[in-house]
């Protein structure tokens, strides 16, 4: 095509120029000298060419034989000179042109001419870059040899629009159907020197990871990766799987323990405590330090883990008790205790409750010993039964004194002694009432109203019952003192109440006194 255009060009050129001489030139004087005798035979347009356009002034010696002297643009003799519209050579005529005729053009060697490329190149003199041409500079010869414009070697380098604008498809290869979703940056990833090889850049990728990385168009996950979502980018960086940037948890589908198993993750460390799988019940993604625990994932007792090694353990101050943490405690903090359950306490009530550990006897409280269980309960100090066991004998006033505990009541019979004299510790009735402990009289009581008094038979007497009476039965009468009688003597002993007169007696009328001494009927 180049050369083509090139002949084509320089016949018309030459066609001008011979149509000049065939008007102008004078006709040649026949001659026999045979010039092939010169080193320089007469071919083509020389043979009909005037001897003194070349030897001027009759000089024959010396004559210049190279085209370019007499048919340079500066030659002084009367040759046919370079037209001022020829493309910028040389004056190496003959690597183009031939003798019989400028227009006749042999062969067009660029080895020849001066100027760049597009000098000539440029539509007008020449062949230049046709519409379609891609986006470059003027260098045609960055590309395209002077044998033809087919077969170019392409040289990026003097392109200057972006590469999406020849490798559309049409004008130059583009982007494949099944080419990874991305701008049209190509350079980005490829090179100038082949679609192959490329060196990938994720940022100019406006699809996602998985979009490529899904095993068919670029590589995949393999069978040992991790249970995730598809948000590569999430972990991974771009320029290698590995190492990974980080482990977003966000993206992973499966459970803790499907990596955290000691092959795939790291694992519970053989001194863990006794827990399940799900790390996440106390550990964050963040970090493994740092837990906040939570124990309905325990699966061991608290003291397999708070033994003051694994976990904090029981302080030196503890009460004595067995190793049943959450008896007491709570899995949030150790205080405040939820409750106190005596059941696991191994020490005596005293050992705690001193006043110090744990709540002692108040100044006011009975005198007893420290068996607080003797009359407390564990759920509460008051509602206590009394357990009277650890109280001395005889000294029940000090408490039952009406302030500290019950004392006698405003109706009590009247006695100095202690309440243990009559009363048990279980209850205040029933009494074994001992007489002996009375500082009042008899009929203080026995009055009818405090105790039995005398009933409607009673003889008349007066109301010192102990002179007749004993302590401890009303019916066995120690004795009869008549001194107590305030009636006659027929009051009584009238064969009803008391013996009476038998029938032998003499009849009379007199009281019995009148005969008998209270002492004896006979005397």
């Amino acid at each position: 095509m180049c050369r083509y255009d090139v002949k084509q060009t320089i016949v018309a050129l030459m066609l001008v120029f011979s149509l000049f001489l065939a008007t102008a030139a004078p006709s040649h004087a026949a001659s026999d000298f045979d010039h092939f005798s010169t080193g320089f035979p007469l071919t083509g347009g020389h043979q009909g060419a005037d001897c003194d356009t070349c030897h001027t002034r009759g000089i024959f010696k010396g004559t210049p034989t190279r085209c370019g002297v007499c048919h340079g643009s500066t030659s002084r003799l009367s040759g046919e000179r370079k037209p001022a519209g020829h493309m910028p050579t040389t004056d190496n005529c003959e690597a183009c042109h031939s003798t019989y005729s400028w227009t006749q053009i042999t062969s067009f060697d660029h080895g020849d001419t001066m100027g760049t490329c597009s000098t000539c190149h440029n539509g007008r003199i020449a062949t230049g870059k046709t519409p379609t041409h891609v986006q470059s500079g003027n260098s045609c010869d960055d590309c395209h040899t002077t044998g033809g414009w087919q077969n170019a070697r392409f040289d990026h380098s003097q392109i200057t629009g972006t590469c999406a604008s020849c490798h559309n498809g049409v004008t130059a290869t583009g982007k494949t159907p099944n080419h990874v979703t991305s701008s049209n940056t190509c350079d980005d990833c490829h090179t100038t020197n082949s679609w192959s090889g490329a060196l990938f850049d994720h940022s100019n990728v406006i699809g996602s990871c998985a979009s490529c990385h899904n095993g068919t168009t670029a590589t995949g996950k393999h069978p040992q990766h991790i249970q995730t979502g598809n948000l590569c980018e999430d972990c991974h960086r771009n320029t290698a799987w590995s190492p990974v940037t980080r482990i977003d948890h966000a993206d992973v589908v499966g459970t803790c323990a499907s990596c955290h198993n000691g092959t795939t993750a790291t694992g519970k460390t053989p001194n863990h405590i006794a827990a399940g799988n799900t790390c996440d019940d106390c550990h964050t993604t963040n970090n493994w330090s740092g837990a906040t625990f939570d124990h309905g994932n325990v699966t061991g007792s608290c003291a397999s883990c708070h033994n003051g090694t694994t976990a904090t353990g029981k302080n030196a101050q503890h009460i004595q008790t067995n190793n049943l943490c959450e008896d007491c405690h709570r899995n949030t903090a150790w205080s405040p205790v939820t409750r106190v359950d005596h059941a696991d306490v191994v020490g005596t009530c005293a050992s705690c409750h001193n006043g110090t550990t744990a709540t002692g006897k108040t100044p006011n409280h009975i005198a007893s010993g420290n068996t607080c269980d003797d009359c407390h309960t564990t759920n509460s100090w008051s509602g206590a039964v009394f357990d009277h066991g650890s109280v001395a004998a005889g000294s029940c006033s000090q408490c039952h004194n009406g302030t500290t505990a019950t004392g006698k009541p405003v109706n009590h019979i009247q006695t100095s002694a202690q309440c243990d004299s009559c009363h048990t510790t279980r209850a205040w009735l029933p009494a074994s009432f001992d007489h002996n402990n009375v500082s009042g009289s008899c009929s203080s009581c026995h009055n009818g109203t405090t105790a039995t008094g005398k009933s409607a038979t009673h003889p008349l007497t007066t109301n010192n019952c102990e002179a007749c009476h004993r302590t401890s039965s009303w019916t066995s009468l120690k004795s009869i003192d008549h001194n107590e009688v305030l009636g006659n003597c027929s009051a009584c002993h009238n064969g009803g109440v008391a013996r009476g007169k038998p029938r032998e007696h003499p009849n009379t009328n007199q009281d019995c006194g009148a005969c008998h001494s209270t002492r004896t009927w006979d005397r």
